[in-house]
């Protein structure tokens, strides 16, 4: 079964409490157990994917319209509470162990070296045999 994880960064507060605004060895830490924390998932066969996204000001919203161009409104939005900073698709055996992972994920390491304790938001993915609902 494959699963997303999704990681979700509050809009809040981004432009000044980025990993980029971080010591360099906080995010030597983080960087460090991303890599550790991939290639262990590779090594077992559960990694499928991972991206992590640019912040919000990236963002673009494109909405089709019947009968003019689309439109494209442009981030950060400030209606939003949080923002997708990055995802990872993993195959796994089981629901719980899908959780796992994203338990693990969840407590990389942040500012000064303590657990980030991100919610990491774990949904599985249709597959083309799952009963249409």
């Amino acid at each position: 079964m494959k699963y997303v994880l999704m990681m979700n960064f509050k809009v809040a507060g981004w432009e000044t409490n980025n990993t980029g605004t971080w010591p360099p060895e906080d995010i030597k830490a983080n960087i460090d157990f991303l890599h550790r924390f991939h290639k262990e998932l590779a090594e077992t066969g559960e990694l499928v994917s991972h991206q992590g996204l640019g912040g919000p000001e990236t963002i673009k919203v494109v909405q089709a319209r019947a009968d003019a161009a689309p439109v494209v409104t442009d981030g950060p939005f400030p209606e939003s509470k949080e923002f997708l900073a990055g995802f990872w698709v993993v195959n796994v055996d089981t629901p719980e162990r899908a959780s796992q992972i994203g338990a693990r994920l969840s407590a990389l390491p942040g500012r000064g070296g303590a657990p980030a304790n991100i919610p990491i938001e774990v949904r599985r993915v249709r597959e083309d045999s799952d009963e249409r609902t």
